[in-house]
């Protein structure tokens, strides 16, 4: 249902999935609005993080409408992820004491290891639990789950599709849909991010681009969120009976799970 905005606005909704984004115009202003948006916008807005935020209005639903300034651009091309702009924006977002401290405050909560793998196991078909790197591959996630303390845990995006990636036609880089954000190991995000845009070759550099002294210790800890990247995609194609998809994550699987063998 398309919510009422008073003072004129005229809102032309822009698809997606939740079907919470929208146009909205009046005479010559334009900007985009979402409905029940991350409470920590204001936080991600003064980090330029995501387009300046313009006003924020409670509906009379209770729900809450978020306006931002719009911007012409396109989404980032997946090519593009591998772009040093890229990794220093996200490094930008896992060391921001603002946005770190806006989500404590808003009840953001951490997604541990532990977690992820009890999320995971009842994702993956009977039969593709029995494919022996599948086996193989979860009994080492398990016994090598990272330890990075929560304390050291940053806010992490959480969905790092390249959709999410803004640029400008002023060549201004944005990330937005910020839904699943949470406390994580920065590694959560690195590792989905390589794991799906980033040839396997280029990882060492690209962290370097990221901003981060590439130690054996967050190599270990990408690879593992990158297996774990993997396997819920390989889980989420086969269901989808995606077939390329998932045998390119085998591969890749494969690789990641020899590479953290040898480490």
């Amino acid at each position: 249902m398309t919510p009422n905005i008073r003072d004129g606005w005229q809102l032309s909704p822009l698809g997606g999935n939740t079907g919470t984004a929208f146009m909205g115009t009046k005479a010559s202003q334009k900007v985009f609005l979402k409905q029940n948006a991350s409470p920590f916008l204001a936080a991600l807005s003064m980090e330029g993080i995501t387009p300046r935020l313009v006003w924020t209005q409670r509906l009379a639903t209770g729900d809450v409408m978020t306006a931002q300034e719009w911007l012409n651009g396109r989404t980032l091309h997946r090519i593009e992820m591998r772009q040093q702009r890229v990794a220093r924006l996200l490094h930008k977002v896992h060391h921001s004491e603002l946005l770190h401290n806006m989500l404590t405050k808003v009840g953001g909560r951490s997604t541990t290891p532990a977690q992820l793998l009890d999320r995971l196991t009842p994702t993956i078909a009977p039969e593709l639990s029995q494919h022996p790197l599948i086996q193989r591959a979860l009994q080492a996630l398990n016994a090598e789950q990272p330890q990075l303390p929560t304390t050291a845990y940053e806010v992490c995006h959480g969905d790092l599709n390249h959709k999410n990636w803004l640029l400008s036609d002023r060549q201004r880089l944005y990330l937005v849909d910020w839904d699943a954000a949470t406390f994580a190991d920065p590694a959560f995000d690195l590792g989905s991010l390589l794991c799906e845009y980033v040839p396997l070759e280029e990882w060492q550099r690209w962290l370097r681009d990221y901003g981060e002294k590439v130690t054996d210790t967050l190599t270990a800890r990408v690879n593992w969120y990158a297996r774990m990247h993997c396997i819920i995609v390989i889980a989420e194609s086969y269901r989808q009976q995606r077939f390329q998809l998932m045998n390119q994550h085998l591969i890749l699987l494969e690789k990641l799970t020899r590479e953290s063998v040898h480490d």
